[in-house]
């Protein structure tokens, strides 16, 4: 049986992948990387915040808001950290295109397990962010 530590770091490179293959525009890897059951939420204050339940809702998602850019990526801020099942990853996520250039800091707060991303929220703020783990900063 796996520790808990490794199992942890297996998490965070299961979202560094997903970062890496976001920033690739690679949409096949990031849907292989989520459990069909996968359910996402957008910020408190976005036009459609959700809940999308579903893989394939979650993935539309994710095309809508990569649709606002010609060209989009993320910059981590700093290391993605692992409490339990649970990655929180802090992200600059650059867009260009279709208006001036955005620049928008946001936390991505993952629940995995088995190797699959089973959900995803996405804070505006850090510091909620954290709370929503039991950390505070």
């Amino acid at each position: 049986m796996r520790s808990r530590r490794t199992m942890s770091q297996e998490n965070v490179e299961l979202i560094r992948a997903g970062i890496r293959a976001w920033n690739a525009q690679d949409a096949h890897a990031v849907r292989e990387l989520h459990h069909t059951d996968a359910i996402g939420w957008g910020m408190e204050d976005w036009p459609e915040r959700g809940p999308f339940v579903g893989r394939d809702a979650v993935l539309r998602w994710y095309e809508q808001l990569r649709a606002t850019f010609e060209t989009d990526w993320f910059e981590p801020l700093e290391p993605v950290l692992a409490i339990a099942d649970r990655v929180v990853a802090r992200v600059i996520w650059h867009g260009v295109g279709q208006g001036p250039p955005s620049d928008l800091e946001v936390t991505f707060v993952y629940s995995v397990r088995k190797g699959e991303i089973r959900s995803v929220e996405v804070f505006r703020d850090h510091t909620e962010a954290l709370e929503a783990v039991g950390l505070s900063e």
